[in-house]
Parts: structure tokens; sequence; C-alpha cells
């Protein structure tokens, strides 16, 4: 046995030594290639990390297996005219610790999750004042009409005030936490499955939860859910066994998982774009040989940035065919206009010239960062990039890191801690508004800390920021679609970013084991059922 064969055994052992019980057919044990730092809901905002909160946290909203909205601990709504929505809550809903579930628990989760550190401010608008009616009633007053006011809801978990008081956790943990605090450490939610023990980096144990206030689908007494970064080591536990689903399956295993006889890959397109952003913002970069002014300021350079990327060969040879390059900051299926938009070509010699023009005939250096445990075949996307971008004489020292480390770095307070970098994002709403607010929204941290939430590079156009400010309000589609157009031309025009593509869906999952899979790629374990 070679060595690299000792140490995949040694390392399987180490994950998989669980105590077998005549439970066994009912535990589910789940590998993921990234961690779960933290248990506060509110930390961050990113697909996976969600979908773990899912299990033991609920909203007043939900949406089902096709993305739609549906009642959750609020049982309906009703909006009682445009700027006045009113929230009925579901009753006999009990917390994990036997807390009741009422409207004080709403309205102080609807500050906690707009309080410096959270990581979900424009979940919930900053101008929407929570109201009690009674224990089971609550109002909430707009300053103006948001038809999509609940379409981020979902995401936006319920907490138990009075056990964060209890707990000192009133204050949200930031992802730059370098103390974890007692909810990055425990939960106590209303939701399906209970956390029984959490090892950041280990292991982390779920219970099902006898007394959850809705009607399960899944059969499962037990999820076990292990980190393991290594894809081969991931694959091999998924094949042999050890472990029942695993996400993603890398796109070189897929046909021997699939050809296994014992689980299946199951695939489908997502509506995550993967995309560059540029520091727009500082004078001089954090991270580059230029000194005493910001390249990317330069509209030139990143032009040239752009029409260096060939799109296609990291389709091709990066991704394996199993991406859609993408022309917009969105998935087309999430915006009816966006067959209007067409992907500039790969140019590199025209990107050279251009960069010549702005002054830099023989290129420059720059830091990228790029987590390596996040999206499908991440580091090695950044890794083509770097050649790609070395070809028209720029110097690109890649950073590539954990997801812990990547978010910690990129989120840290005081923003624009990266000079360039690579990011993935679905919009929680299934609308484009979200991505034009929280992605392409100037920054503002001072004056509205939820507009550009996500923007790390501090691109700004004042122009988008009007018309996003339009398009949520406005309730004719076809004058929004047109807006949103719009919007997204001006984008294009200043290259405030480079769009990658939508990567597809990868979850290797075992043939004893059903499981729903959402566009989202919010692996939701709720909805799997695992027979012997």
């Amino acid at each position: 046995m070679s060595a690299r064969q000792i140490l995949l055994a040694a390392t399987l052992a180490s994950i998989v030594a669980f105590p077998l019980s005549p439970a066994a057919s009912q535990t589910l044990r789940y590998a993921n290639q990234g961690d779960l730092k933290s248990l506060d809901p509110y930390t961050l905002k990113e697909t996976t990390t969600i979908a773990h909160h899912g299990h033991v946290y609920d909203g007043l909203v939900a949406r089902d297996k096709d993305l739609k909205i549906v009642p959750a601990l609020a049982e309906s709504w009703e909006t009682l005219n445009p700027t006045q929505w009113r929230f009925h809550l579901r009753k006999g809903v009990k917390f994990h610790n036997g807390d009741p579930f009422t409207a004080e628990d709403v309205i102080f989760s609807a500050e906690r999750v707009r309080a410096k550190g959270s990581n979900f401010l424009s979940n919930v608008p900053a101008d929407a004042k929570f109201v009690k009616v009674d224990d089971y009633t609550v109002d909430v007053m707009l300053d103006s009409p948001n038809p999509i006011l609940i379409s981020q809801w979902d995401s936006w978990y319920i907490m138990d005030k009075k056990w964060c008081e209890q707990n000192n956790a009133v204050a949200p943990t930031p992802a730059s936490a370098t103390t974890p605090s007692y909810a990055a450490l425990h939960e106590n939610g209303t939701g399906r499955f209970i956390i029984d023990s959490h090892q950041p980096g280990v292991k982390t144990v779920y219970k099902a939860n006898p007394n959850w206030w809705g009607k399960s689908e899944h059969n499962l007494k037990e999820i076990i859910f292990t980190p393991i970064a290594s894809d081969a080591t991931r694959v091999a536990a998924l094949l042999s066994g050890e472990v029942d689903v695993i996400e993603p399956v890398p796109i070189q295993d897929i046909q021997r998982v699939n050809s296994s006889g014992t689980a299946a890959v199951q695939t489908g397109p997502e509506l995550r774009t993967i995309f560059l952003g540029m520091d727009q913002v500082r004078d001089e970069l954090l991270y580059s040989n230029v000194k005493g002014k910001n390249p990317f300021k330069d509209i030139r350079v990143r032009e040239a940035f752009y029409k260096a990327i060939d799109i296609e060969l990291i389709k091709g040879r990066v991704m394996r065919g199993l991406s859609t390059p993408s022309a917009l900051m969105i998935a087309p299926p999430l915006f009816p206009l966006a067959k209007d938009f067409t992907r500039q070509k790969f140019d590199p010699d025209a990107a050279k010239k251009l960069l010549t023009e702005a002054g830099y005939p023989d290129g420059f250096e720059v830091t990228m960062d790029c987590p390596n445990d996040r999206y499908v075949n991440d580091a090695a996307i950044c890794q083509a990039v770097v050649g790609m971008l070395a070809r028209i004489g720029v110097k690109v020292d890649l950073l590539a890191q954990p997801k812990a480390q990547y978010f910690a770095k990129v989120l840290k307070p005081g923003g624009y801690q990266t000079s360039f970098y690579l990011l993935g994002w679905t919009p929680a709403s299934s609308d484009s508004h979200n991505v034009l607010h929280d992605i392409l929204g100037c920054r503002d941290d001072a004056k509205d800390p939820t507009r550009g939430e996500g923007n790390l590079g501090g691109y700004c156009n004042k122009k988008v920021d009007v018309l996003t400010d339009k398009i949520l309000v406005e309730s004719d589609t076809a004058k929004r679609d047109q807006m949103i157009k719009e919007a997204f031309q001006i984008i294009i025009d200043d290259y405030g970013y480079i769009p990658l593509h939508q990567q597809a869906l990868a979850w290797g999952v075992s043939k004893k084991v059903k499981l729903s899979q959402r566009a989202d790629n919010q692996v939701l374990l709720y909805w799997a059922t695992k027979q012997e």
C-alpha cells in the first residue's frame, strides 16, 4: 500500500468511525468540501451555511422544492395597504429549549439581523418597522411600497429573544470574529433538527426534533455532517458507503460515481453566478506593486481584464462542459430579458493594447483572493485566470484559502480588504433587484449599510442606484424589466464586474437515499429518506 493510500485509509477511518446502532438505517452521513464555522444564523450569507442553519431554524416564510414562497412561522399574511403588511404567526411553536415562539421573537430578530456584525443586513429593509399587534400578530410598516418584501425572508431565521439575552448573544457574530460567541457554538431554533454536538472543522451531529410544529417528510433520526476538503477522500467516502451524500462531486469524478453501482450524481442547472470583482474605490490597491494609484479605477484596465478571460476555455477544460458562460451578473432563468445580452468575446490582443494605453505596457502585479472549498473547481478557475492574465503581462499572486479564512478576510469590518477576487452569488430573492442592490449597489456603510452589502470592490454608479430604487417599487412587470435591462447595460459598459458562468449542481447521493434537489444548491436533508 502506498503512502497516499495509507493516508487516505487513515483519513476515512477518522472521519467515519461511528458506532453502529439499530437506527443506522436512519442515520444519514453528509460530507461537504467546506466547514460549518458558526451556528449563528446571521454570521455568513453563504448558501451551504444557510442550508445548515435551515435544519435547525425556521423563518417566517420558507421556499418549497420549486423555490416558491410558502408559509412557515407565519401561517399567513396580508397587505393592509401598499406600505403595511400584517403577519399572523403560528401558535403552539416551541424553541428547542421549550421557550414559546411569539411576536417578541420576531421583533427581536428583525433588530438583530440588521445590527452591526450581521451579514444579512439587506434581507430585512432598513425602513421596515415591526409593530406587535398581539402575541401572534405583527405588522410591518414601510416608508414606501415593497412588493418583494418577503422574497429574502426564507433565509432570515427567527431567534429566541429570551435565550439570546440570557446567553449574551443579543449582538450577531461577525464572519471576521476571532473569538466565537455563545450563538456561534450553540443553537436554539424551532426547526426540524436539534444540534446534539458541534465541533467546528470536525463534525456536527443533528438529531430529529420530535416536537417540530410541521409534518416531516424525512425518515431520519440523525444527520452527521463532516467537512471533507479533499475531493479524492470525499468521493472515496461516498463510494465506500461511509457517507451517504456529498457536495460537490468533482466534475472529473461524475462518470466514476455514476458507474459505481452504489451511488449516482444528481445534476442540474444552478442559479448561482460566479464572477470576478476588482477594488475600484481605494486610491492605491492594498495588494499590488503599483504605488500611488489604483489601476482598476481606469476603465481600460477593467476592460482589458474582461477581454483577457477565455470563458470557453474555462468551460471546456476546467468545468468540463458543466457550466454556462454568462453575460450578466444573474442567471438567465431569473431575468426574461437576459436573452438580449451577449457576452463580449475573448480578445487578448485588444486586452494588451488597452493595458498599454492605460500606461501599463508591461502589466503589473496584483494579489487575487479566491476560496478553494466553496464553489465547483473554484481554485482551478482562479488558477486558469492567473494564466490568462499572465498572457497580457499581469502577474497575479493567487491567495486561495478555505472559505472560513476567505470570508473572514474579504468581509472584515471596514470593507474592501481585497484587490481582486472571485465570488459566487445566488440572489436570495430570485430577483434582479437583489443583485443590483447587494452586489452592484454603491457601498456606503455609514448612510445605508444594506446597499452593496456584498460589494467587495466598491464599484459604484449612482445611475444604477437610482434605477434600483425605482425597480423595488415598480409593480408593472414590463416597465420593471426595462429598468433592470438598463441597469445591467450600465454595468456592462462600465466593466464593473467580470461575470464568468453559472456552475452546474453536482451532488453525490447513495442509491439508498432519495433527496430533492433545488436550483439554489441548498442541500436540505429534511427532504431526504434513507432505506437499507
